[in-house]
């Protein structure tokens, strides 16, 4: 029997939602029918979310993900990141810590950003998967 790799979008995977990009939306259903829940890091949601009455794709989509928080721990532990990597920007961190933690696929519409700070952590950072949205 075969486990799920674990999905994290970034704000560039909810934009490509938003845009109803059906290459995106073809992985997730494929991902959610293969009975995955794909994550979406709490300060993505942020990131990307303005109006919800004219984002009615962007809260689809939420709707079939998990959204864990940034609590006290991770956004320590993100900044740890942040310094070692010499970056300043906490939600790419977010989603590289979350996604090294489970060995996740990463779609990013930053891949160089992402894999930069995935490259600083160590083994664990060799698990993740930056996956480059088109």
């Amino acid at each position: 029997m075969s486990t799920l790799r674990p999905f994290v979008y970034d704000a560039g995977a909810l934009i490509a939602a938003e845009r109803d990009q059906v290459a995106f939306w073809r992985t997730h259903r494929s991902y959610l029918t293969a009975g995955g829940l794909p994550l979406v890091p709490a300060p993505v949601v942020s990131q990307a979310w303005r109006d919800g009455a004219r984002q009615s794709q962007l809260a689809r989509l939420l709707h079939g993900c998990r959204v864990p928080p940034l609590d006290h721990a991770l956004a320590v532990s993100v900044g740890e990141l942040l310094g070692k990597a010499r970056t300043s920007d906490p939600v790419d961190g977010t989603v590289a810590l979350i996604a090294a933690r489970l060995g996740a696929n990463v779609f990013t519409s930053d891949p160089d950003d992402i894999q930069h700070l995935v490259d600083h952590l160590g083994p664990a950072g060799k698990r993740v998967k930056v996956t480059p949205l088109r």
